[in-house]
């Protein structure tokens, strides 16, 4: 018995060959060589040995029966191009599904038949990236219940084979600015230079994301009505529609309209640009948002989203309602506006303190003070108890 692993090369294509030899109890021997679906060395070498241990435990039967019943690593392909790309999913979303299936997924179960695929897979997927984070471990699961429910829908097989169980966990709170650390953090963007205002301000007080930040464009400004049309979104030189896949429509603050119209140049139909012309990216961002929160003393992260949730929480701590949010935001589901309804500590003693207002002028604390018949009764009852 023998895995090998060599590099391929072969039209245009590169990646990692696996050549499986393998004698069985009855001396047949088995060869295998193929092009192993994962990017690594290592990766490949994993993935070989558990093709190798699956060819032991059932021989020649397991390649009889793979005409019928595919294995993952078949049907992924399948899966990706006629269904994530065919329905025109986000290229963010397509990469992600492609890294989870090439670096999780295809190296652990790639060999598997569909229909073959139990609880203890599931388990070994769950202990293999026990390391990572739930949501990280969630967002494989998720790929594999998706790529199975595709299948059966698709009659590839008869039903779901593992009913599968995300981790159960704690949403964390998600980090916002106070309303003192956000106004320090715009002036001291306003020291450095107006595009790194316009990204404080646009992420901030208008909650675009960072790929809707990119792709703004002046056509997308109506100065007269005061309204930002958010309509694209970039992702690694891809435009395409913001997340959620609708457009919406927000109104400015007079600060953001003031710096745009400062702001407006000829250089081209977007909002925001390099110094030698061309249009920003992720990391160009991040670079001045981390000039900004070190000017203005708080922890230098480059993290642009906080702003955006700094607007939803902002708005929430002001008395917006929660479709107000949704709407400005741009969510899908009520329940993603929902964590961001945070209250600092202030408010939310600010909160109560509107419980005691209420009842001062209910005349409820003048009841109290007032001397009443089952009020006594209660106070010497006590006395005797005493």
């Amino acid at each position: 018995m023998s895995v090998k692993v060599r590099q391929y090369k072969k039209r245009g294509k590169s990646g990692w060959e696996v050549d499986i030899v393998l004698r069985m109890p009855n001396d047949e021997v088995i060869r295998e060589r193929v092009k192993a679906p994962v990017t690594s060395k290592s990766g490949a070498k994993y993935w070989g040995e558990q093709r190798e241990a699956e060819l032991l435990r059932h021989g020649k039967q397991t390649r009889d029966n793979e005409t019928q019943v595919p294995t993952l690593m078949e049907f992924a392909l399948r899966f990706m191009e006629s269904y994530v790309k065919a329905n025109r999913q986000k290229p963010s979303t397509i990469a992600s599904k492609q890294a989870i299936l090439d670096g999780k997924l295809l190296p652990l179960l790639g060999m598997r038949r569909l229909d073959s695929i139990g609880e203890e897979d599931v388990q070994r997927i769950k202990a293999e990236l026990k390391e990572k984070k739930p949501k990280t471990v969630n967002n494989v699961l998720t790929v594999l219940s998706k790529l199975l429910k595709v299948a059966v829908k698709w009659r590839v097989i008869p039903a779901m084979p593992v009913q599968i169980e995300l981790l159960k966990f704690d949403q964390p709170e998600v980090e916002f600015y106070e309303f003192e650390q956000y106004q320090q953090l715009v002036e001291a963007a306003e020291k450095l230079d107006r595009r790194t205002l316009l990204t404080v301000l646009l992420a901030g007080d208008a909650g675009l994301r960072t790929g809707e930040i990119i792709a703004l464009e002046w056509t997308d400004i109506d100065f007269k009505r005061g309204l930002i049309t958010v309509s694209k979104s970039e992702w690694k030189d891809q435009v395409t529609l913001p997340k959620g896949g609708r457009a919406r429509r927000l109104p400015m603050t007079k600060k953001l309209a003031a710096v745009l119209q400062a702001h407006r140049h000829l250089r081209g139909p977007r909002v925001l640009y390099r110094d030698n012309g061309t249009s920003t990216s992720k990391q160009t961002l991040s670079t001045w948002m981390i000039s900004a929160q070190r000017r203005a003393g708080l922890k230098a992260t480059g993290n642009k989203h906080m702003l955006r949730h700094t607007f939803c929480s902002h708005l929430a701590m002001r008395g917006a309602t929660l479709i107000a949010i949704k709407e400005l935001a741009g969510h899908r589901s009520i329940r993603t506006t929902m964590r961001y309804m945070h209250l600092s500590p202030s408010h939310k003693e600010k909160a109560i303190e509107l419980l005691d207002q209420a009842r001062s002028e209910d005349g409820f604390g003048d009841i109290l003070e007032t001397q009443h018949p089952v009020l006594e009764k209660t106070e010497a009852a006590c006395q005797v108890d005493e």
